[in-house]
């Protein structure tokens, strides 16, 4: 018999033994019962009290909550007062973004120039870039003891699952690991911005390795390669590239740096910041968030709803067939019924996402080498076929733009990026954009964030067990 003791001192015999306990799982659907009989919050008690749901006002415009200077997403202009939608624009500490991928001119090395700009608030010099660049590649490492105890131990099928692991775990190889002062934080970000990386590669070759019992291969950086190039030669069994390969995945992570702080991720950041938390619980914990299938893990859903198109559209110039089947789609007919036609629409952006345009552009160059512009029309078709279904659905006036997701996806398979690496990339590309507002947080921030949730429950007695 199991023994439990009771609260007057007894000893109560009376509890069934583990044998006759049953069935597990028919537990957990009672439990599951009680979970939704008991935990479900009336809906309109939200608009009663006003309650700023995904802190977003009634019209869907976030909450003021902080401020930056890092990034500014602009899809607004006021005239007279009222605001009129206008292209998306994207800056990074004032720089349009635009505009910094039109200056490298064919350089490499521009996300770690992005990176710069992200974490000292202004663009290098060429003194200066090379000086940086010279540091970030001293960083570029793992200790092969780590690789080999946490890397390739317990591989995991999700690869952002491992790299929350590995970088947690940094923390025990960190002389200061709990050290908040700015200098101890500037230098584990930067750190972390170049290990990401090859613990990105090396955890999915870890997976190919163990789950799907393919070669192993683990590749060091080469030094004077960008980090885009490296990812791409780590990748690679012959580590070769052509230029534009190298090109279009410089621009895909400078695109997806930083987005200012209200995106989930990077208030995650500030939220967990503000408690005085170290780096590495930090940087993990907006991970975690990113890898959320509404956030870093739209691209991948972009890319299967394709392919349900595709099986369903044989003729991908038949626009009639085209929007019979995307009007199924949002009818919840089709695809994984949610009625969503992913990578449409954005949260700010009306006419236009700026990351879209640019990445869309370079996504075009990248399918003519690859001999792939047919299916390159075939995004671009659809792209605008849904915006208008979409319109025509929800019967609104205000535009559906594509936005990042909607390429971004099918640039990573251009590429030969494997699709347990997408969300990672975006983890890679995004990084520099957290830790720069890791620091513009504990520069500037002197309180915990709480925001607050109303009680809307009820005060009971509470019988004691023999009474319930």
């Amino acid at each position: 018999m199991v023994e439990s003791m009771l609260f007057d001192g007894e000893v109560s015999n009376e509890m069934l033994t583990l044998d006759e306990m049953g069935d597990l799982s028919e537990y957990m659907e009672v439990f599951y019962e009680e979970l939704l009989k008991n935990q479900l919050i009336d809906r309109e008690l939200y608009t009663k009290y006003d309650v700023k749901r995904g802190l977003r006002d009634s019209s869907g415009k976030g909450v003021l909550t902080g401020l930056t200077e890092i990034s500014d997403v602009v899809a607004f202009e006021e005239v007279d007062g009222n605001r009129v939608p206008i292209d998306g624009r994207l800056y990074y500490q004032g720089c349009n973004v635009e505009e910094i991928i039109n200056n490298l001119n064919g350089r490499k090395f521009g996300f770690e120039e992005t990176i710069y700009l992200l974490m000292f608030g202004k663009l290098p010099s060429v003194e200066e870039l090379d000086k940086f660049i010279y540091a970030m590649a001293e960083m570029q490492s793992l200790n092969n003891r780590f690789v080999r105890d946490v890397v390739m131990k317990a591989s995991n099928a999700n690869i952002m699952n491992a790299m929350q692991r590995c970088v947690l775990t940094l923390y025990t190889y960190d002389a200061d690991p709990d050290g908040i002062s700015p200098q101890n934080v500037l230098r584990q970000s930067l750190e972390l911005i170049n290990k990401l990386p090859l613990i990105a590669v090396y955890s999915y070759m870890s997976y190919r390795h163990f789950r799907m019992d393919k070669s192993l291969l683990i590749k060091n950086p080469e030094k004077g390669l960008s980090l885009a190039e490296n990812i791409l030669y780590m990748l690679r069994p012959d580590g070769k590239y052509t230029a534009l390969e190298a090109k279009v995945l410089d621009i895909a992570l400078i695109l997806h740096a930083e987005h200012g702080g209200g995106n989930n991720s990077t208030f995650t950041t500030h939220v967990v910041t503000s408690s005085g938390t170290d780096t590495y619980s930090s940087v993990s914990a907006s991970i975690g968030s990113l890898k959320g299938p509404r956030h870093g893990g739209a691209n991948l859903k972009v890319l299967n709803m394709f392919r349900d198109i595709k099986e369903h559209v044989s003729d991908w110039s038949d626009e009639k067939k085209i929007s019979e089947y995307l009007t199924k789609i949002l009818a919840k007919e089709a695809f994984d019924g949610s009625g969503l036609i992913y990578g449409m629409g954005h949260a700010v952006y009306t006419l236009s996402d700026p990351r879209e345009v640019i990445l869309k552009k370079f996504a075009r160059s990248l399918a003519e080498e690859k001999g792939l512009l047919e299916e390159f029309e075939f995004y671009n078709r659809i792209e605008k076929i849904a915006g208008k279904l979409i319109m025509e659905k929800h019967k609104v006036q205000k535009n559906v733009c594509a936005n990042v997701d909607f390429y971004s996806g099918f640039v990573y398979k251009m590429l030969g990026i494997p699709e347990e690496l997408f969300t990672p990339i975006f983890a890679i590309a995004r990084i520099p954009g957290w830790c720069a507002h890791r620091l513009e947080e504990l520069l500037n921030g002197n309180k915990i964030i709480r925001p607050a949730y109303k009680y809307v429950g009820h005060h009971i007695d509470c019988p004691s067990i023999e009474k319930r």
